[in-house]
């Protein structure tokens, strides 16, 4: 028999705010003021030279595609991947041996007001992508209300998932209602967890850009958190569908 990893679920929500912590506290070492005496004496000044060797000046460096901290996500997010396909392989895998799924006289599941919630969730990653606009024209006021606006997005999804899983315990779905309600509350719960936890670093960057600690010179925090954060808005209707729909 298949069975899910609880504490791995755990495991992987607490991973997504501690990295949402770690992208907020990183900051560059401020760079050593480098002195040109030797034996008390300025060394002449080297002929500069431009990027195409005319002499115009020094070349330009050229900025990473893609900077340490975003990599970084970008690896956690590929490892969330794998957690989550796990889960869903899981799913398929125990509802081929049932006959029929749902099993009779389990409560249906709230297929409609979810669908509605699956709007609101896309909502808020439409709103992270208006917020990244606005960092990159620094319009700072555009980037603070953006972020707001997918957080609050963010955590009326949360509610309204609250409250269908409120009604559901109420009408007898139960983590313990069998393969039915543990593959349920699983998978859900821990895709829950993991919007609870990028909802926890998305208001620490708006509260962080609301005190101008992010600029079009400095995005990096902000990109990785709209990374995470487009993951787990991603994730969401795939698992709608495996879930509610099939």
């Amino acid at each position: 028999m298949v069975t899910f990893p609880l504490p791995s679920v755990l495991a992987a929500g607490v991973g997504a705010a501690l990295v949402g912590a770690a992208a907020l506290a990183v900051e560059a070492p401020p760079r050593p003021p480098v002195s040109r005496r030797r034996n008390g004496k300025v060394p002449p000044s080297l002929p500069r030279t431009g990027g195409n060797g005319d002499g115009g000046g020094e070349p330009t460096p050229r900025p990473p595609l893609l900077d340490n901290l975003r990599l970084a996500v970008l690896f956690f997010i590929g490892a969330e991947t794998m957690f989550f396909a796990a889960l869903i392989s899981a799913l398929f895998v125990l509802r081929l041996g049932i006959a029929a799924w749902p099993p009779p006289l389990e409560p249906r599941l709230p297929v409609a007001v979810t669908g509605v919630n699956t709007l609101v969730l896309l909502a808020s990653s439409v709103a992270m992508v208006r917020a990244e606009r606005a960092l990159s024209r620094d319009d700072r006021r555009g980037l603070v209300r953006g972020l707001f606006l997918a957080a609050g997005l963010g955590a009326a999804f949360l509610v309204i998932q609250g409250y269908e899983w409120m009604r559901l315990i109420s009408f007898g779905l139960h983590l313990s209602s069998g393969t039915y309600g543990t593959t349920f509350y699983t998978l859900i719960g821990s895709h829950a967890l993991h919007v609870a936890a990028a909802l926890v670093w998305l208001v620490l960057t708006a509260v962080a850009a609301a005190a101008g600690r992010f600029s079009a010179r400095r995005p990096t925090p902000v990109r990785a958190c709209a990374m995470y954060w487009h993951f787990v808005v991603a994730l969401w209707p795939i698992l709608y569908v495996a879930v509610y729909l099939l």
